[in-house]
């Protein structure tokens, strides 16, 4: 700075002070030392130094491309393999009612039983209609003989031998009627137990004691089959990467710590009530016999294109958006665990189960920052975490 300048700033000082009271006595010696130390800084020119920049510590994961597959998540409700709705064929009053929810039944086991009395009372009135049946049929057919040999002798008209051949045909074909009849009673006896049809548990017990029942009324819910399933529904965006056969893995909150593999069994042809999803059923395999019907499901399936570009999934938070769009940054290693930060626009897909999806804007082992980003500008100096320092 030049000496003029110098003295211009010093006549000015000299003057604010001399207005604000600060030459009076006393201050005036101390006031002019303190100006004078100035004036070499002035006269030379110096200036203060520039802080020493901050650098920030970050974290970073490295982008690993992961192509056209992908993990979707499903939820779901298990069931058994075979779910019976069991009734009675015939109505009636329950007598007997063997089972409760939970109890475990071998084939043929008893679950309840009717009144069977009114039928027993239909078989034995049908037993004896049969017998007069029969004994009908027989005096008709010894008829049929007589008249057959009095023909033979010119004895009887061609009518008489026609009338007893229809009277005797009809008498057996009554007896044939009244067995028929006879048979059916006896098999409606039998329809007064019900059994179970294959072995398993009792799901549900829909009556009591004592309650008259209609024929078809549902009684119990036997669950049986050798392995459940689990049934979840499928939105129609993603239905057609779906048949049978697709591998799934299967996780139950009520069996924490366990995955069960299964395979797609059946997949929905129309689409459920409301219309925007269709129904697909997962059975379960190996040793799933921790597994109750109506357990919460969560199934995982890998679906996708293979022949699809790659895509990256990225933590959510490591994206950014402002008025340019989104972003990232990406620290570019440097020396001494130092790295140079930079800004990336990137393309954006669907959430997936660990992240967000990345199509477009970030290339294979990118050092993408997930942690510490809150400041960051492009150009900016960090340190990288040491575990992740070159």
């Amino acid at each position: 700075m030049r000496t003029n300048e110098v003295e211009k700033i010093m006549r000015d000082l000299i003057a604010v002070a001399r207005r604000r009271g600060l030459l009076g006595r006393g201050r005036r010696a101390a006031t002019v030392a303190l100006l004078a130390s100035a004036l070499p800084a002035l006269s030379c020119g110096e200036r203060p130094e520039p802080p020493e920049p901050i650098i920030r510590p970050v974290r970073t994961v490295t982008a690993q491309a992961v192509g056209g597959m992908r993990t979707r998540t499903f939820s779901g409700v298990a069931r058994a393999g075979v779910e019976s709705s069991l009734s009675f064929r015939v109505a009636g009053t329950i007598s007997r009612l063997e089972v409760a929810v939970g109890d475990r039944l071998r084939a043929g086991a008893l679950i309840a039983a009717l009144d069977p009395v009114d039928y027993e009372l239909q078989v034995r009135e049908a037993e004896a209609s049969l017998r007069q049946a029969t004994a009908r049929a027989g005096n008709a057919e010894a008829d049929l003989r007589r008249v057959r040999g009095l023909y033979e002798n010119d004895n009887a008209a061609r009518t008489e031998l026609d009338a007893a051949t229809a009277a005797a045909d009809s008498a057996a074909a009554q007896v044939e009627s009244v067995a028929r009849r006879l048979d059916l009673i006896r098999r409606q006896v039998e329809y007064t137990r019900l059994v179970a049809p294959a072995a398993g548990a009792v799901a549900n017990v829909l009556v009591e004691m004592n309650e008259n029942v209609a024929a078809g009324q549902p009684v119990a819910v036997l669950a049986s089959g050798s392995a459940p399933e689990v049934a979840f529904a499928v939105p129609e965006a993603l239905i057609s990467d779906i048949a049978p056969g697709t591998p799934a893995a299967v996780g139950f909150d009520a069996i924490p710590g366990e995955r069960f593999k299964g395979v797609v069994t059946e997949v929905g042809v129309t689409a459920s009530a409301t219309g925007t999803t269709f129904p697909v059923t997962v059975r379960l395999g190996g040793d799933a016999s921790e597994v109750r019907p109506g357990m919460a499901a969560v199934v995982d399936m890998v679906l996708g294109d293979q022949d699809a570009p790659d895509r990256f999934i990225l933590p959510g938070h490591a994206v950014g958006e402002d008025r340019g769009g989104r972003f990232v940054f990406v620290a570019e290693p440097a020396t001494d665990g130092l790295a140079v930060v930079r800004r990336k626009a990137v393309t954006v897909g669907d959430f997936a189960s660990s992240g967000l999806e990345v199509l477009d804007g970030v290339a294979v082992g990118d050092r993408v920052v997930v942690a510490g980003m809150g400041r960051l500008r492009e150009g900016d100096e960090v340190r990288l975490h040491a575990a992740e320092a070159p």
